[in-house]
Parts: C-alpha cells; structure tokens; sequence
C-alpha cells in the first residue's frame, strides 16, 4: 500500500519546519517566494495533494514587513505596547502584512534570526528599542532594509525614529528654573540606553543656558530602576535639592515614593519631573510632571520611513526626531511657596 504523503514529509524532506510548509502551500505570509516555489516543487514531486490558493494581487497587498524586539522590551506594554499597537495599525492602513518576533536571550547572544528574516520574507524590518548592537548588525548584514525605533547607536548604519531627548528634557529642566529651583538633581541609569544619556545632556543644556553651577553630588547617573537603589540614592545626599528631574517615570515614581517615605512632602518640600508620561506618572499622588511622547506618532512614522526606505535604498540614512509636549501636573510648586510653606512650619 502507497504511504500518504504528509506536510511533515515535505518539511523532512527540506530540512524546514511543518509550519513553514503549511504557510507556503497555503498561500499565507511569512514565506519567501524562492521558498515557497522549492516547497511547490517538491510537494508536487512528492505527490502531495493539496489546494491551489490564489495570491493577493499588489492592490490588495503592498509587501510585508517584519517588526522585532527583545522580550525585554515588548514587556514594557505601557511604553514600546502602544507604539507596537500603531505600527500594526498603520501597516493594515498601508495595506501590508505584518510579522512580529520577540527576540529571547538564547537568540541575542548566538545570533539566530527569525525566519521572516532568514528566508527573507519582508521587504523591511523594524527594530524596537535595543536587542544588542551585534545583534542589530547581524539584522541589517542581511541585506533588507531596516529602521530602527526608540534606539541609535554610532555603530549600527540604517535609519532611526527618535524622541527628541534633548530638548524635551531641556523643556523639563527649563520649566523648574522658571519655577524659582536652582538645586535641581538628576537621576537616571545613562549607560542603560542612548536615550538616558541624551536627556542627561538636555537637563545639563538647561542649567548652563541659565547660569546654574552644576554641582556632582547632584548628578546620580547609575541608579537602576529598583527601589533599593533609588533609596540609597536619596539616603546618601548631604542634603536634599528642592526638585529633582528623572530620567523616566518609573524612577520619578520611586523618588517621590522615597522622599514621602522620609516624610518630605512633594511638592510642597521638593518638586519633581519625569518623562516619558506613562502609566506611573498619572498613578503617582500627587500625579507627576512629565514630557509625553506621542507614542501613535511613532508607530506611524516609523512605517513611513521604512517605506520609503524600501523605495530608496541607496540614499543617506538619517535620524527623524520627533517633539516631545511637557505636561503639567501636581508634583511641582513655585519656589518662592515653597519656602513660605517651610517657614510657617519651623513657626509652629
């Protein structure tokens, strides 16, 4: 009796998996077209029955485009979640197909790809936020065009979607001066990601734009997003700055979680700042100030450019910044308040 051909036969066959098969034979996305035809060609050699599919035609389908990041980061569902959510929601407006992979740790370290890629099977990847920078070359050694969101680096040579850092911390910096503060601290880990660094050199823009002394034992540029550290931070000041301006709201979270814990009242006692304008910023009592990034915007471009990127390979890559909007909440007071509201505490 004749053995029934299998897609696992297939699969067994090409040293693939059965899924790729199945993608392949069934006409859906994910499989390169030099794939695919080899899968054809062997199922029919094979004597696989199977049901013919119809191609989307290029008015139905534009290409696809793949959209990867580490595990790490696609867990910050709050932040890289929305953008995630826009980039998918543009690429169904522009009428491509979209395949999204986590990178893990096992495949950051040796460098596997995932399959879209391997087979190239996108016509351009995004890359969100930082997996490694081998790990980012290795993508773009490829040869598909890349674009890279939320992450740049001296060393990787493609496209970038950026917030701009710099002047929105500078904003942020800015607005506390304005506020009466002179004894601003900073607080954030800068080596963690080119972004950190950037809003540190915005808030030290700010200071030497209005003649203020940067003085080091405000500078806290290593303290990791966790509450101990945070703590000993705060616990090691010789004395306390009457605001502070963090790098993300988590650690603006963290500080004002720190400071009451010391019964310092914000921000009566001491004003605070963060960015990103997320989740943690809004649960804070008081709700903190912080610079919003307009996360759809995001999504939104980054497709844009990767588009166009498609159509222009040979052009100069380039980095495309995006504004920041500083919105203002409960956690900073006037200076000049400040002081009065101490005064008439040491009275009583």
């Amino acid at each position: 009796m004749k053995k029934r051909i299998t897609m696992q036969d297939i699969a067994d066959r090409l040293n693939l998996s059965k899924n790729t098969v199945s993608q392949a034979l069934s006409g859906k996305p994910g499989v390169s077209d030099e794939t695919r035809r080899l899968i054809e060609k062997i199922a029919n050699e094979m004597g696989y029955s199977y049901q013919k599919y119809k191609r989307a035609s290029m008015s139905t389908s534009k290409g696809s485009i793949g959209l990867i990041a580490s595990d790490f980061a696609f867990s910050f569902k709050d932040f890289f979640g929305e953008i995630y959510l826009s980039v998918e929601e543009e690429a169904r407006k522009q009428g491509l197909n979209l395949l999204i992979q986590s990178i893990n740790k096992e495949a950051r370290e040796h460098l596997i790809l995932p399959a879209f890629i391997e087979e190239k099977a996108v016509d351009g990847i995004l890359i969100l936020s930082h997996i490694t920078d081998a790990y980012i070359r290795h993508v773009i050694a490829q040869g598909i065009p890349v674009v890279t969101v939320d992450h740049h680096d001296p060393s990787i040579d493609a496209d970038a979607v950026l917030t701009n850092n710099r002047f929105g911390a500078y904003a942020a910096v800015e607005h506390l001066i304005q506020m009466g503060h002179r004894e601003i601290a900073f607080i954030g880990e800068i080596n963690l990601s080119p972004s950190y660094q950037e809003r540190l050199e915005g808030y030290r823009l700010a200071l030497h734009k209005y003649g203020i002394e940067e003085k080091p034992d405000l500078f806290h540029t290593n303290v990791k997003e966790e509450e101990e550290c945070v703590e000993e931070a705060l616990s090691l000041l010789p004395s306390h700055p009457t605001a502070w301006f963090c790098a993300n709201d988590r650690l603006g979270f963290l500080v004002v979680s720190s400071l009451q814990k010391r019964g310092i009242a914000v921000p009566d006692q001491v004003s605070v700042v963060s960015f990103d304008n997320g989740q943690l910023s809004r649960l804070s009592t008081p709700k903190i100030t912080s610079v919003d990034i307009d996360l759809r915007l995001f999504g939104r471009k980054s497709v844009e450019q990767l588009l166009w990127r498609i159509q222009h390979p040979d052009e100069p890559h380039m980095e495309i910044l995006l504004p920041t909007k500083l919105i203002q909440r409960e956690s900073v007071a006037l200076k000049r308040l400040m002081d009065t509201i101490e005064e008439k505490s040491m009275i009583k």
